[in-house]
């Protein structure tokens, strides 16, 4: 549980820093956009490259990339 939370939290660092948004949005904020994506980007793109903790990273970060692209402003 913990790790895949730490896991969650690394994705939504990731997918903040390639997209440039998501600066305000905290600790638990990135965890939840994270564990979302990765549910999000897994679901859409399968489970393909390097896996940690039973996640795969590469599609867990483009789907943390959509969600901050639909639901989250540039400027907030």
């Amino acid at each position: 549980m913990l790790g895949s939370l730490l896991v969650g939290f690394i994705i939504g660092l990731i997918a903040a820093a390639i997209s440039n948004r998501g600066e305000r949005m905290g600790c638990f904020g990135k965890t939840f956009l994270g564990l979302l994506g990765a549910g999000l980007g897994q679901f859409l793109f399968g489970k393909w490259g390097p896996v940690l903790r039973d996640t795969a990273i590469i599609p867990s970060i483009l789907g943390a990339i959509i969600l901050l692209a639909i639901f989250w402003r540039r400027d907030s």
